[in-house]
This record gives C-alpha cells, structure tokens and sequence, in this order.
C-alpha cells in the first residue's frame, strides 16, 4: 500500500487499517463494502494549510466515523445484509521524512501516482482501500470521504456529492438521501475530467488542476474500481459545522443506512 504509506511519511504515528464485518444473511450472498476516509489530522503535509480553521482538520476522519455510525445502526437494526467496513486511518503531518511534491508512489494496484500536491492525501489512502476491498468480492461498495474543497464550492453546506459508474446505483443514493433527509446531488464523471490527471512521470497525478476538483477526485479514485460497482460520497462541505456551531453533524449515516436498509427490503 504505497499510496497510504506516503501519508504516513511525515508522522511519527503508524497507520491503522481497520476491517470490520456485519453477517446478517446467507454467507454466499456478496457483501456491501463501505470505506471510509480517516485522516485523524491534516496539516496539508508539505503542502501545508493556511492557518485558520485548521483546528477542524480532525474532522478528516468524517468519512470513517459514519463507516463507524453505519455498522452501530445496521448491528442495532439486524438486516439481513452482508457489510464490510474498511477505514484506512492515519494522519497527514509535515516533517523532514515527509512525501515531498514530485515524489512518485507505487499504489497496490500496481498503477504509479506523482504527487503534485500532498493535501490531496485523502484519495491516497482510499484507493489503496478500494484496491484492498476487492478481496470480498462486493456486489456494492462505496467510498465516503471529506474529500475536497471543491465540493464545498460546489454544492455548500447542504447536500454531499454522489458520484458513481452506475446509474442505477446513483438513483439509490440520491433517492435514499431524499427519503431520510439526508441530501445529497448527482455528480458528473467523465473522460474529459479524467484526462487532467496525466502526469508525464507516472500512470496517473493525485490532482487534476483548478477545474473541477470534486469530479477529478473522483475520477483518480474510479481508476481504481475497475469491475466494480462502485459510487463515491464526497461529504466535505456536510459532515461538520464551523463557529458556535462547531461539530460533527454525523452525515450520511442516515443516507447509507437508508440505502443499505431499502437494498435489503427491511424499510417499513
């Protein structure tokens, strides 16, 4: 896992890669896999953050706190639906063993990413997790993350971004957040997108410029889901509050479990 050790580079805290599992139906059926993003820190790395509200940036692990939230409900419920949890976990520091802009890491898959910006740490950590997952052969599997800036941007405090390379599963997303109120919006991919993340050193670049920084977020992670039915949650801009009102918000709990719930026909 050379992408989610790159991360670590920088801290003197090893990585965590927590697996969790729920059975609740026949051991034959495939599971859903969810992975969630668990920066516990993020000072940006060497390409490091401007000062205010960083304080917030322990709020990184949002993704892998409703992976947490999701398997609590669905163990409290007992569907009768087979779940994987994975949240690769770790914190993204500066130091002088830090992965530095330039560097060139080796992900599981084999695929070579340059490292063009070290705050775009989160889809380091992921798509090794994505790779990791397919060992369980799920019939689903998505990925949850405080993910960009650009989401925020894009869509504000309201609703996440839902991307997917299936449309159906897309609709499921999009109508479980609108049945639970817990919003969220479908979000374009596309080739076009994809191709500002050439690199003239490696298979691919972590970023893909200024333009549309959600959707290439999502385009690096979907190069790393081939076969399989996939959809990302970008849920920067809704999983916590600034100011007087600052905490965790525990969004898209209600979202997946909504969708996992529907999924196994075990809604009233």
């Amino acid at each position: 896992m050379g992408a989610l050790l790159s991360v670590t580079a920088g801290t003197q805290q090893p990585a965590k890669f927590i697996v969790l599992r729920y059975r609740g139906a026949a051991q034959n059926k495939p599971p859903v896999a969810l992975v969630g993003k668990g920066i516990t820190f993020d000072a940006g790395g060497i390409s490091l953050k401007p000062p205010p509200q960083m304080d917030e940036m322990k709020y990184d692990m949002c993704g892998a706190a409703t992976v947490l939230g999701v398997m609590q409900a669905i163990r409290e419920i007992g569907p009768a639906v087979n779940l994987i949890g994975i949240i690769p976990s770790c914190e993204n520091l500066p130091s002088g063993t830090a992965t530095k802009p330039g560097d060139i890491v080796k992900s599981m898959s084999g695929q070579t990413i340059e490292i063009l910006n070290t705050d775009a740490e989160g889809r380091l950590i992921l798509c090794d997790a994505l790779t990791y997952s397919k060992r369980f052969k799920p019939e689903v599997i998505i990925d949850v993350a405080t993910l960009t800036g650009a989401c925020v941007i894009a869509l504000g405090n309201h609703r996440c971004a839902i991307y997917a390379n299936n449309d159906k599963l897309q609709e499921q997303l999009f109508a479980a957040g609108n049945n639970s109120e817990d919003l969220g919006w479908p979000m374009p991919m596309g080739e076009q997108y994809a191709t500002q993340l050439k690199s003239n050193f490696a298979d691919m670049a972590n970023i893909g410029g200024p333009g549309g920084g959600s959707v290439t977020a999502a385009c690096f992670l979907g190069k790393f889901t081939d076969g399989m039915n996939w959809a990302h949650l970008d849920i920067a801009g809704v999983a916590w509050k600034s100011g007087l009102q600052k905490g965790a918000t525990g969004r898209p709990v209600a979202l997946l479990s909504e969708f996992l719930l529907s999924s196994a026909g075990a809604l009233p």
